[in-house]
């Protein structure tokens, strides 16, 4: 159940782009580009929710973000077909969305036996609710996705899959170890899929980087390769099970072509961002 209110602009009212941690406007960043990807007809998503969510905001997206592209929603898209395999082998599945802010993922997957579990720090989830209350199925931790205590409310004898959209990268390296151990400990043969930066960017950030004249992106302290990914996450955890990369291209346009080339270039592919999916031993 939803319930579309014109209110949360209050809930984020802050105008200078550096106040407050977590910053409040990344999440509008990519509600901007999923709803704009959901609204195109030859958009890669369907999501009617975050197209309400998105017309009912007083608040000028392009001139904070720019115009739409459709990289949230592309990166929306492929976290949903993997939910969907997981949950074609695992209908009564358990699924951990970390850092969920206003994805609306459970609107365009689901199972009828399936147990959600939304963990975002408390501003964040107050913001959420304003849209998306949580029931017996889909629940709302309000928690750090660093807090292992959201892990106590995993039901154990049934699959896992934890995903962490857009989270990541805002950690630092140790934060981040620190998260992969717990899981690895805690939630032993579960699925984790999360999409990284590589480290160019990450400096970028930390540098102070203007998206537009009126948006500066939030520093991202983790950035990594794609050729680091597997030792330095081996390094963390040894026994993992599988780590995959699952390929980020756009779907149209010359960007396609542009984005397939630098993604499987040798050099060039390990310098983009991308998605990885690991599976914890056990």
């Amino acid at each position: 159940m939803y319930h579309p209110s014109r209110t949360v602009g209050k809930a984020i009212s802050c105008q200078d782009p550096t106040c407050g941690q977590p910053d409040p406007h990344k999440r509008l960043w990519t509600l901007h580009n999923r709803a704009s990807e959901a609204a195109r007809p030859d958009g890669v998503i369907r999501d009617e929710l975050a197209l309400q969510i998105y017309r009912s905001l007083h608040y000028d997206f392009v001139r904070s973000f720019g115009p739409p592209d459709g990289s949230h929603g592309i990166r929306s898209a492929l976290f949903d077909a993997e939910l969907r395999g997981f949950l074609a082998a695992h209908p009564d599945g358990v699924i951990v969305n970390l850092g969920e802010g206003l994805e609306t993922q459970r609107f365009r997957v689901d199972s009828e036996s399936a147990l959600w579990l939304s963990v975002d720090v408390p501003e964040a989830m107050a913001v959420r609710e304003r849209y998306i209350q949580p029931d017996a199925r889909h629940l709302h931790l309000r928690l750090s996705a660093l807090d292992p205590a959201w892990m106590d409310q995993v039901p154990s004898g049934r699959a896992v899959y934890v995903t962490a959209q857009g989270l990541l990268m805002y950690f630092t390296p140790e934060e981040v170890e620190t998260l992969f151990r717990h899981l690895a400990t805690r939630l032993p043969g579960a699925w984790f899929a999360f999409d990284h930066i590589p480290g160019w960017l990450s400096r970028k950030t930390l540098r102070g980087w203007w998206k537009t004249p009126h948006y500066r992106t939030p520093p991202m302290p983790w950035g990594i390769g794609r050729d680091r990914m597997a030792p330095t996450l081996r390094a963390w955890v040894p026994d993992l099970a599988e780590i995959n990369s699952l390929p980020f291209v756009f779907p149209r346009g010359w960007y396609s072509l542009l984005s397939y080339t630098l993604i499987y270039a040798p050099w060039l592919g390990d310098q983009m961002p991308g998605i990885t999916r690991v599976r914890f031993g056990g």
